[in-house]
Parts: C-alpha cells; structure tokens; sequence
C-alpha cells in the first residue's frame, strides 16, 4: 500500500521559534512537483518530540489539505504511551490522512509482548499503520517474529526498517508477506534489491525528484538508471547525516533559500566545519551556486 519514494517532511519554524505553515506548504508543493509517492510529517525529521499536541495536529492537517489527495500523506503520530498514539492517530483518521507511521516506543523500552498490544491497539483505530523500526533512537528492536505476529493484523502494513541492517529485509520477507521500505537513505538501493518497496527519505527534502526517479526505476527493473541515481545522491547520502537529523537537512534548506535555519532546543546548529561540507555537496551538485 506505501510503496514508492516518501519524504519525511522537515517542520520549517520562524526565527521566532514557531511553526511557519506557509513554508511548510510551499515545501510539500516542491515534493508533490517532484514526484514523490507521499508526505511523512511529523515524524523524527520533522522534530515531533518538541511540537506540542496542536502544532502536531497542525503540522499534519496542513499535510493533508495540501496533498488534497494529489500525494499520500502518513502522519506520524507514535508515541512511548499508547494512550497519547491513540490519540493522535485517530485525529489523523479523522481528517484524512492515508496511513500512520508508528515509531518503536522510546525510553520506557517495552518487550515483545508490550510491542504487539502497543501497535494492535493502534491499528484498532483503522488507519493503515507502518511500523517503524530504528533501534538507534527507541533503545529496542522490532523483533522479526514481532513483526511476523503483527503481519496478521490487516491494518498493519508497512514496516520502515531504520536499523543499518539489509539482511533485517531478507529475515522478514522469509517469514511473513509485507511491504517494507527503507529508513535509511543510503540503503534504500540495497535494500531494494533484496524485496523492500521504496523508502522514507530525508534527502528527497532537498533532491525530491531524483530520490523518486531512483525508486521508481528500481521498482520497474531499470537497475542501471537507479543506480546511477544513487551514485549522483550518494553525497547527500552521506553528508546530510554528518550531524543529527534533522540539522544538516534543515541547514541545507536553509542555503537553498527554502526555509529558516531554525530548530528547537535541545537541537541547534551544527559547527561552521559542517555546514562548509553540506555547502561543498549542494554545490557540487549544482543545488546551490
């Protein structure tokens, strides 16, 4: 159902630290433009853990009135309690949007067993639900007999796989039937070629057009063009994560005149050294001048 190239949207703020919504449609316009398959807000990249509830529900209803059905839009709407995902995932519902992408519970690190209730309570709501596996950040794993249970359930369809691991494809495709995709930009080739359908991408923030053709060539066979296209981003693959997401994305934004370079604390900019080499790649790109 989520397969193709999605861009897990930054939240643009103004130097006055709140949530700029004109930008943030102007950006959703350029991905629409570009071809992506569909829109990821608030999610990591887009600094979910410092919104409060009604930018969050904001954030996401401006999504969806801007997509108007012309791109998907998955809300991003996890939480470590499941009372608050509930929460918002059936406001998500509510107004529209396609699917939720629902992040390993952080902190509190459940087991096995709480993984399962947390996600199938959620997909009781109805809302096509894309689990979201990143170890890095949530301090646990998705375990793939977890994600085999899970499989069961009709609502929960997709898995974003974030932790570093192409083999994690193969393991969950060899015990169970569903669309995974890949979390990790520089993966999303790799993992592609072993069964994953497409990706959410930080990148295609500011490549959105040849992040989609990459994926849409793979999906269609044309292994060559896409890789050729991996090659090309590879630089941004690999510079746009010098520093924590979403900093580099939202300071390479920023050089490109889309946005304010703006983050909430405890994000702030990264050193001039690193912003020097993502001003390098977006000019050797021909991204900016």
């Amino acid at each position: 159902m989520f397969e193709g190239a999605y861009t897990a949207i930054v939240t643009p703020f103004r130097q006055d630290g709140s949530v700029d919504y004109d930008k943030l449609k102007a950006l959703i316009e350029i991905q629409i433009q570009g071809g992506i398959d569909g829109i990821v807000p608030v999610g990591t990249t887009g600094e979910s853990p410092t919104l409060n509830c009604e930018e969050h529900k904001k954030v996401i209803e401006t999504a969806v009135i801007t997509c108007n059905g012309k791109t998907k839009v998955i809300a991003g709407t996890g939480a470590n309690s499941t009372n608050e995902a509930l929460a918002l995932t059936k406001y998500a519902a509510d107004i529209g949007a396609d699917g939720t992408l629902q992040v390993t519970p952080y902190y509190n690190k459940p087991n096995q067993d709480g993984l399962i209730r947390h996600f199938s309570a959620i997909a009781e709501i109805g809302l096509p639900v894309v689990l979201y596996n990143i170890p890095s950040r949530s301090g646990i794993e998705i375990a793939v007999d977890t994600i085999v249970e899970l499989s069961k359930n009709p609502k929960i369809v997709t898995v974003k796989e974030a932790g570093g691991k192409v083999i994690r494809v193969s393991q969950i495709l060899d015990k169970c039937d569903i669309c995974i995709v890949s979390g990790d930009d520089s993966l999303t080739l790799p993992m592609m070629a072993v069964g994953a359908k497409g990706v959410i991408s930080v990148v295609s923030n500011v490549a959105p057009k040849p992040v989609a053709d990459m994926v849409h060539f793979a999906m269609n066979g044309q292994w060559e063009k896409a890789i050729k296209l991996h090659r090309f981003l590879f630089p941004l693959f690999r510079d746009l994560f010098i520093d924590t997401n979403p900093i580099p994305v939202k300071a390479a934004l920023a050089m490109m005149g889309k946005i304010e370079e703006k983050y909430r604390l405890p994000l702030c900019q990264m050193s001039q050294d690193s912003k020097n080499k993502v001003a390098d790649c977006l000019k050797a790109l021909n991204l900016i001048v």
